[in-house]
């Protein structure tokens, strides 16, 4: 037997460490995204697979028997992908998604469903800070008369796309005093992110509350039909134990 682990998050990393140590024989694969990304400790590959025919060689050639899909929990394309092509090929997948954030006392949250609803909750002439990363920044929409601040791990390849705002360029991990300075700093009225869940996300969100700020989190996509779904690292492991 041999897991395919899509590793892109602590946990996904987690999940390769852990099969390795249970000496069950394990592939790790990145999306590259990132310059310098956290390795797994584990053999490795990073990129994308070049689509669904691309995946089902990297299956055959590195013989392939389950795949735990430990994606970003807005990795929707290669999610939903991933589901598809192990149904098709009926190879055992599993997904693990970390449980979103709930609000604690003193949070002021409103939630949205997608980028678009951003500006309605953004007052003319506030600054908001985009800790949703670069990918999908064209659509936030409708934010013209509002200072843009987006923070990306690593240098920009061209200038920032709003009039009136700049990149914020920083690698995790970031403390609460950390983000809580940088708010501050940076003049700060309203942080925008998505509903990642973890611990490594938690930071910016106990800073808002410090400095009362208005959170708006954008929802996570849905997760395939018929999926089998975990939440933990220890759940994912056990069932790879039991495959």
């Amino acid at each position: 037997m041999t897991v395919l682990v899509l590793a892109g998050t602590r946990e996904g990393r987690e999940i390769a460490a852990g099969l390795a140590a249970r000496a069950i024989p394990v592939l790790a694969s990145l999306a590259g995204r990132t310059r310098r990304p956290l390795e797994p400790g584990v053999p490795l590959r990073t990129g994308g697979f070049g689509g669904a025919q691309g995946f089902r060689d990297t299956v055959a050639a590195q013989g392939i028997t389950a795949v735990i899909d430990a994606t970003h929990p807005f990795a929707e394309k290669i999610t939903a992908r991933t589901a598809r092509l192990c149904r098709e090929d009926g190879l055992p997948h599993l997904i693990l998604r970390r449980p979103g954030w709930q609000p604690q006392p003193g949070d002021d949250w409103t939630r949205i469903v997608r980028e678009a609803d951003l500006a309605a909750h953004v007052p003319r002439g506030a600054s908001v800070f985009l800790a949703t990363g670069p990918q999908r920044l064209e659509a936030f929409t409708g934010l013209e008369g509002r200072r843009v601040l987006c923070r990306r791990i690593d240098p920009a390849p061209g200038p920032f796309p709003y009039e009136n705002g700049d990149w914020v360029v920083s690698r995790p991990p970031f403390s609460v005093e950390d983000e809580t300075a940088l708010f501050a700093l940076l003049g700060v009225d309203v942080l925008a992110t998505k509903d990642s869940g973890g611990e490594d996300g938690r930071a910016k969100l106990e800073a808002a509350r410090a400095l009362g700020l208005r959170v708006v989190l954008l929802d996570r996509p849905r997760l395939p039909e018929g999926a089998r779904v975990v939440e933990t690292v220890e759940e994912a492991l056990h069932w790879a134990e039991g495959l």
